[in-house]
């Protein structure tokens, strides 16, 4: 699955021989990049290490391209080396290892595609939804979701041991707004005289938990202080929350709540420490951060006048936490909102004497829902927002978890509720999907027909010649080039599109290359059951690595 990085070790073996040689001059040898071309017609890899050695070598890319050629060890996996101008060197899989990749297909079975780039036994951390325990989880938060577990499969699949972790937001003014405004409704179901805030959470899920809190207690509760009726309801929703993303398949290693950096003394620590290191300076009755010093437009308040920290000191705890933790890298998911915040947070990490380099911060942009072309507004405090528990009910976790991932994190996704639920190839969801069923298709109706089961299981895989065949079975072995580009810029999106172009691929050869027509012949027929029990596997597999099911039948 490796084969750019070994053809990179080639290339550059074949520069020291040619140097060896003094067909090439001598010059500091770099790393050659061997990439997949854009136009396939150049071949399957290609490398222009020798454009950028003209300089260094005195010589013309074209001489410089074919001494490098000249030495080079052929891998067995090679068909054809070939020299074009003005210096590329193209690399073409041979056919007959091509023809037998479906061997190797079934032989890796569910863990094909999975690849070593020398993360085996690091440690990843990533780190999304985070929603605050104070409401549904709703469409914004899900994007983050769907890209953080998509990351943590990917990350998985080049090695990382992830550690997919939530954030809990539970403490500060918008725990108290939470149990204010329960304990409103409380008191408004039971009949007594009490006001809802503008400020105060509107939603019907609040008048939810009073009518739970009275099936429970009934009038009981009437003296209880605010924060009883907060507690309540962040546990209820937090249950809920997790209830909901286990839905779509998103699960939690680590539950990490704000509050226990309080409890534990971590945010004074993590003051004390700013302060020692000569970060903290008062001003005006509040604690100001020097991230100026880091670069920041401005230096920071970290505690108010008041005593009450901002939302950066926890933070930062937080994130110094995760440093003294060991991991090797930490993928934080946030969104738009944190475009300013999170670059002061990882200032507070430096400044605590930890390089911030092993963590990525991701921001997403925004979901819009869309329904027969017209945009939806949401607001979670008033109350008008779509709940993923109320988007699953009506397009499925699959639509949503492939939607969610279907643009780069920096743009916004317009997701049609229209689209999502057509049964057509204008649906992506429905296109990949299908390709899977139209694979399972074919076993069950061999199965139909009383053939045996593992016929194919010694089928000459010679007899794959079809140009289709060979362009779908070329594609899968993208699959690891597409999970190491995901897992070093962190951007799920594609794997999306991978799957979309391999369905692209696949759905020609279905309609083109026969397995059960009675005209096919019988040796021919075995090598594409076989063909296609390994596209089976193939999208069996991307399928899972986005967290979609992959159905026998729709």
């Amino acid at each position: 699955m490796l084969q750019h990085h070994e053809l990179s070790a080639a290339v550059r073996a074949a520069i020291v021989a040619a140097q060896a040689a003094q067909t090439l001059p001598p010059f500091e040898v770099p790393d050659p990049v061997v990439e997949r071309p854009r136009d396939a017609t150049y071949g399957d890899y290609a490398t222009a290490i020798a454009l950028q050695l003209a300089r260094p070598a005195r010589m013309a890319p074209l001489k410089i391209a074919e001494a490098i050629a000249a030495h080079i060890v052929s891998p067995d996996y090679l068909g054809e080396i070939n020299v074009v101008p003005p210096g590329f060197i193209n690399f073409r899989l041979a056919d007959e290892w091509v023809q037998a990749l479906p061997a190797r297909i079934l032989e890796a079975d569910a863990e094909f595609g999975r690849i070593d780039i020398g993360h085996e036994g690091q440690s990843a951390q990533v780190e999304c939804v985070s929603a605050n325990p104070t409401g549904p989880i709703t469409l914004g938060r899900t994007r983050g979701g769907v890209i953080g577990d998509t990351l943590h499969r990917v990350l998985e699949a080049v090695g990382y041991n992830v550690t997919m972790e939530y954030y809990y937001n539970d403490a500060g003014r918008q725990i108290t707004l939470l149990g204010e405004s329960v304990k409103v409704r409380y008191l408004q179901q039971l009949g007594r005289r009490a006001k809802l805030l503008d400020e105060h959470y509107q939603g019907d899920y609040i008048i939810d938990l009073a009518k739970e809190l009275i099936a429970e207690h009934a009038d009981a509760l009437v003296d209880m202080p605010t924060d009883a009726f907060a507690e309540y309801a962040r546990d209820r929703i937090s249950q809920q929350q997790k209830a909901t993303l286990a839905r779509i398949g998103i699960f939690f290693d680590v539950y990490f709540r704000e509050q226990s950096l309080y409890e534990s003394g971590a945010v004074d620590h993590t003051l004390e420490a700013l302060r020692e290191n000569g970060y903290i300076y008062e001003k005006d009755g509040a604690q100001w951060f020097r991230s100026t010093d880091f670069g920041d437009e401005k230096d920071r308040v970290v505690v108010k006048a008041d005593g009450e920290p901002t939302y950066r000191l926890p933070d930062i705890a937080y994130h110094w936490d995760k440093a003294q933790r060991g991991f090797d890298l930490v993928v934080d998911i946030f969104g738009p909102d944190h475009h300013a915040t999170a670059p002061q947070v990882l200032m507070g990490v430096r400044a605590l004497g930890y390089d911030s380099d092993f963590v990525h911060t991701l921001l997403h942009q925004i979901v819009n829902l869309v329904r027969g072309g017209e945009q939806f507004k949401m607001s979670t405090r008033r109350g008008l927002f779509v709940t993923l528990d109320e988007l699953v009910d009506e397009v499925g976790a699959d639509a949503i978890r492939y939607f969610m991932i279907s643009r780069s994190a920096n743009s916004p996704v317009d997701f049609d509720l229209d689209l999502a639920v057509e049964r057509s190839d204008k649906n992506p969801v429905y296109y990949i999907q299908n390709a899977h069923v139209r694979c399972a298709g074919i076993f069950r109706k061999w199965a139909e027909a009383g053939l045996a089961e593992n016929a194919d299981e010694d089928a000459d895989l010679s007899l794959l010649t079809h140009e289709r065949e060979l362009a779908f079975l070329r594609k899968t072995l993208e699959l690891g080039d597409v999970l190491e580009m995901i897992a070093t810029t962190y951007e799920p999106h594609r794997l999306a599109f991978y799957a979309y172009d391999l369905a692209a691929l696949f759905h020609p050869v279905y309609e083109e290359c026969r397995v059960l027509h009675s005209e096919v012949p019988e040796p021919v027929r075995l090598a594409r059951l076989r063909f296609y029990r390994a596209a089976k596997v193939v999208f069996a597999r991307v399928l899972a690595l986005m967290g979609m099911s992959a159905p026998d039948v729709m």
